[in-house]
């Protein structure tokens, strides 16, 4: 899949702008804090139906004016599809072939985007809840049904949270409606959690050759999740449900103490391990670089397996920050077969092929000029 056309209203710093792209390779050059990144970010915007820089939406408004709109036209391997999402005060309106959508997760997946900017090398060595992030953005991708568990688990944390903020402090908690928030709680933690054991054999099916490949035969990636709960991924959903009440009795006393739900996947974990060793722990800025480049590989090829067509790439000022033999194969790997974009201040020192043959556009201040051929 390639989006052919983006056109942005009131988005950031653009008042309005429209743009065609070449189905190959896209690069926006010029200097920091002139725009280039906004229009990256559109792109994941329209998939996505939000931000991977900011969950203030409003930010995503043009200054002063009520609303925002992105437009794409998508071309599948089945024919054109064009997207809109519209951003208000009021909230989000997306449309699907012209048609609107009553929900954002039948939305999210008509268009994939694989998004890697030098954040997402902090995917290995940052935060449990960067994983987490990334975690629930790339199967909800590919897993309408996901989004919807996760919301609805969402929904029963905060709701459950709030009944032990209310009575923190105490030594018990006799409340039917928590009871009841506990047991709705466990039946969508279970889905949240069973679908992530699932997606990670994938992504290690995919992830692990190409890290070997990339540590030029030298180096195997093992990807664990690592549930808070210490589930095991081959019971099924009920021993997990059975085994996840458990875990919430014993530790029923802590959470009235601190007022604050203390197991379930909002606290889950990934572990990245080369030739068994942590990599966030004990690898080097080498190794931790080439797990996230790996992981980020192995997410087109997932996506391509389960939709039947590769997803877009986007590629945020992350070429500078790789070497020279990590940058030639990520781009020996989209060659011709993937639309990427690229942003960067500088093609100097990108020696290869896929850039000269790019379509350049040239940003500054907010404007874009496309480069003559």
């Amino acid at each position: 899949m390639y989006i052919d056309r983006l056109k942005l209203t009131n988005y950031r710093n653009y008042e309005s702008l429209d743009l065609s792209f070449s189905p190959k390779i896209n690069v926006f050059l010029g200097e920091n804090a002139q725009g280039k990144t906004n229009v990256m970010e559109s792109i994941y915007v329209l998939s996505m139906a939000k931000s991977h820089r900011t969950s203030n939406e409003k930010e995503l408004i043009r200054w002063s004016e009520d609303y925002g709109k992105i437009e794409g036209d998508v071309q599948k391997k089945y024919g054109h599809l064009p997207l809109e999402l519209t951003l208000s005060k009021k909230g989000k309106k997306a449309r699907v072939n012209h048609l609107e959508q009553s929900r954002l997760s039948d939305y999210i997946g008509q268009m994939n985007v694989v998004m890697f900017a030098p954040e997402d090398l902090t995917v290995v060595k940052g935060s449990p809840q960067i994983r987490r992030r990334f975690l629930d953005m790339e199967i909800g991708q590919i897993s309408p049904v996901y989004l919807h568990d996760l919301l609805t688990f969402q929904k029963l944390l905060k709701q459950r949270n709030h009944l032990l903020k209310k009575n923190q402090g105490k030594s018990a908690l006799q409340d039917v409606m928590f009871e009841v928030y506990t047991e709705q709680y466990i039946q969508a933690a279970v889905k949240v959690i069973h679908k992530r054991f699932q997606f990670m054999d994938l992504l290690q099916e995919w992830a692990e050759p190409i890290h070997f490949g990339i540590s030029r035969n030298l180096e195997r990636l093992q990807i664990r999740y690592r549930p808070v709960s210490g589930m095991d991924p081959h019971w099924t959903t009920a021993e997990m449900a059975n085994f996840l009440e458990k875990k919430l009795q014993d530790a029923l006393p802590r959470e009235l103490e601190r007022g604050v739900t203390l197991i379930g996947p909002h606290r889950d974990d990934l572990q990245f391990l080369v030739n068994d060793y942590d990599v966030q722990t004990y690898g080097s800025q080498g190794q931790q670089r080439t797990t996230a480049l790996s992981l980020k590989l192995a997410e087109i090829e997932l996506i391509k397996q389960e939709v039947g067509e590769a997803p877009i790439l986007l590629l945020d000022d992350v070429l500078s920050e790789l070497d020279d033999y990590r940058q030639s194969h990520l781009l020996n790997t989209i060659q011709g077969e993937v639309q990427t974009f690229v942003t960067t201040t500088s093609v100097e020192g990108i020696d290869h092929d896929t850039i000269r043959e790019a379509a350049m556009f040239h940003v500054k201040q907010g404007s874009v000029e496309v480069e003559e051929t």
